[in-house]
């Protein structure tokens, strides 16, 4: 799908890291972009640097999604694009014991809910609302180009690290979303990918100490170092762009196996 001037998109956690990079790429092309965030202050920044709109929105909350999607189509028109990065992580084992008391504990069930709200059902949830305004659109071209939807899964969907019981079922569950998706929309001209990061230099790695950063990225194959966002922003555009590009989970990871731990 060609991005022309003032092709609608939205780009959920577009306020910082992968996000914010998709954000900024899809505005060069000439996209009217808002930005789906809780960051309220960097999002209005990012908003305002490249012409596009804030709107505070909850992914978990459906009235916060609708009122989000109910903005941004007021301001530039029905979507066409839809890039999925909003997302959390935590590092919990299914089950414990204490090094000192040997008393033994599990994951606690509202951690592990909360996780997947947000990594899985969040993202479906604004896939669904944006997919349905979609199928409203007239088609692009005479093949019938609709819409393109990027999610953003991780290479722990595959191969989830100590501690990522609740992080990697929630991505695994994007990726496993994805062709089922894709073949839902078929015939209304909607494509859908999943990018997998490997390990990214986002807002959360940055808080990491210098020699853990340093750690991971001797870790990584070719090339070591962590991955830049706006290389994830990269392969997001071509996704949209290219219009045979549908139903596939890919890795973007330096070819990065995650170990144990």
């Amino acid at each position: 799908m060609e991005i022309g001037a003032n092709t609608p998109a939205v780009v959920t956690g577009g306020a910082s890291g992968l996000g914010e990079a998709t954000a900024r790429a899809l505005a060069a092309k000439g996209a009217k972009v808002a930005i789906f965030d809780l960051q309220e202050e960097k999002g209005k920044a990012v908003a305002a640097d490249i012409g596009g709109i804030f709107c505070e929105v909850n992914v978990t909350d459906d009235a916060s999604v609708d009122a989000g999607f109910a903005k941004a189509r007021a301001a530039h028109g029905q979507e066409r694009i839809l890039v999925n990065c909003a997302g959390t992580g935590s590092a919990i084992k299914t089950a414990k014991r204490d090094r000192n008391t040997g008393e033994i504990s599990h994951y606690p069930l509202d951690a592990f809910n909360w996780l997947i709200q947000i990594n899985l059902v969040g993202t479906f949830r604004c896939v669904a609302k944006s997919a349905a305004g979609m199928m409203t659109l007239d088609p692009l071209t005479e093949n019938g180009d609709r819409g393109a939807i990027v999610n953003t899964a991780s290479v722990a969907g595959e191969d989830g690290q100590i501690g990522q019981v609740a992080y990697s079922a929630s991505k695994a569950g994007v990726i496993g979303m994805t062709l089922p998706i894709a073949r839902d929309l078929m015939n209304e001209g909607i494509r859908i990918n999943t990018i997998l990061p490997g390990i990214f230099e986002t807002p959360l790695m940055n808080a990491a100490p210098p020699q853990v950063k340093d750690a991971l990225a001797a870790s990584v194959p070719f090339p070591k170092r962590l991955g830049a966002p706006p290389e994830y922003a990269h392969l997001a555009m071509a996704m949209i762009e290219n219009d045979y590009f549908n139903g596939e989970d890919v890795r973007l990871d330096g070819a990065i196996r995650m170990a144990p731990r």
